[in-house]
């Protein structure tokens, strides 16, 4: 297939890959104030994740200057559409991951991904509501992108001292986190299941509670009250939960949906780490280790798993 072509196909969907290698480096982060203080994962990290960052970039203004009728299909499209705040999204999460080392760049990072992820959920919400071709089966996890990811907001956001900017932004992500769930489960209990290729969005359901969690105890200066228990306690349910379906997620046929295992695992590690911790709880500090070994061990797989399909020319392909 010529380069050129395979430009025209190239997702949105890839910046999903930021996003687990982003929420990978905070995760490292903490983990190295707590436990590995002589290591520097967590930098290696950084610059590898803003790399990519960069290359996607690149890529996607190319294929809009040169192909921008493939853009205007994706933004049209009921799932690739919920995949363009993950752009934003990168940017909230490298912002949130520079707050200690760079906090200058941190807050110009953050405060851009902000804005432009308040304009995505006004873009995405507004086609929803005026929308007529979408159907109850094109819903999937991946819809939680737009709106639910506004949740994000207020890990870095408090830490720059925009607390209320901060809480406008989590509220919106919480109110539609339980409307989307609510439709989500009604398409699945009573609509044909989702098909495989979506299948690994599921572990999108881990991230708002788990995410949710810990911006909201940062919003309250750290006390574990009673929302912040119902967080993470639905967000260790529903990881539970889908450990128990491990075995219909392998053998899969590999697309670039299976870096939506990533982020959200990464988020329910931090979660487990900020929890285990807060409580001196030693069964959520030894689950902690192992979600770190998980998430690890999962976007290793992804890593080497995506390059080979890169290799392959078996993404940037046309749909079928």
């Amino acid at each position: 297939m010529q380069g050129s072509s395979r430009l025209a196909h190239f997702p949105i969907s890839w910046f999903a890959s930021v996003m687990g290698l982003a929420g990978l480096t905070i995760v490292w982060e903490q983990a190295q104030r707590l436990y590995f203080p002589d290591l520097f994962v967590a930098s290696l990290l950084l610059w590898l994740t803003g790399a990519l960052f960069v290359v996607l970039v690149v890529l996607y203004l190319l294929k809009l200057i040169r192909y921008p009728e493939a853009v205007q299909g994706e933004l049209h499209h009921p799932v690739k559409l919920s995949f363009f705040p993950a752009f934003s999204i990168s940017l909230i999460l490298l912002g949130t991951a520079t707050l200690h080392a760079a906090p200058t760049l941190s807050l110009g990072l953050w405060g851009v991904g902000s804005a432009l992820h308040l304009g995505f959920t006004f873009y995405v919400l507004s086609t929803w509501i005026h929308q007529e071709h979408f159907h109850i089966q094109h819903i999937n996890p991946a819809w939680f992108i737009p709106v639910v990811g506004n949740i994000l907001v207020p890990i870095a956001g408090v830490a720059h001292g925009h607390v209320e900017v901060s809480w406008f932004f989590f509220s919106i992500g919480l109110v539609f986190w339980g409307v989307l769930l609510a439709i989500l489960f009604y398409r699945m209990i009573f609509h044909a299941p989702l098909p495989s290729k979506l299948l690994p969005t599921l572990f999108i359901l881990i991230a708002p509670p788990a995410v949710g969690f810990i911006a909201y105890e940062g919003l309250v200066g750290g006390n574990l009250d009673s929302l912040a228990r119902v967080l993470f306690y639905i967000a260790l349910f529903l990881t539970l939960l889908l450990f128990t379906q491990v075995r219909r997620f392998i053998g899969l046929p590999f697309f670039l949906s299976w870096w939506a295992y990533s982020f959200p695992l990464a988020a329910m590690t931090l979660a487990t780490f900020s929890y285990g911790n807060t409580i001196d709880s030693p069964v959520l500090q030894v689950f902690g280790g192992l979600m770190l070994v998980v998430v690890n061990a999962v976007i290793l797989l992804l890593a080497i798993r995506t390059g080979l399909a890169v290799w392959r020319r078996e993404i940037c392909v046309e749909d079928e």
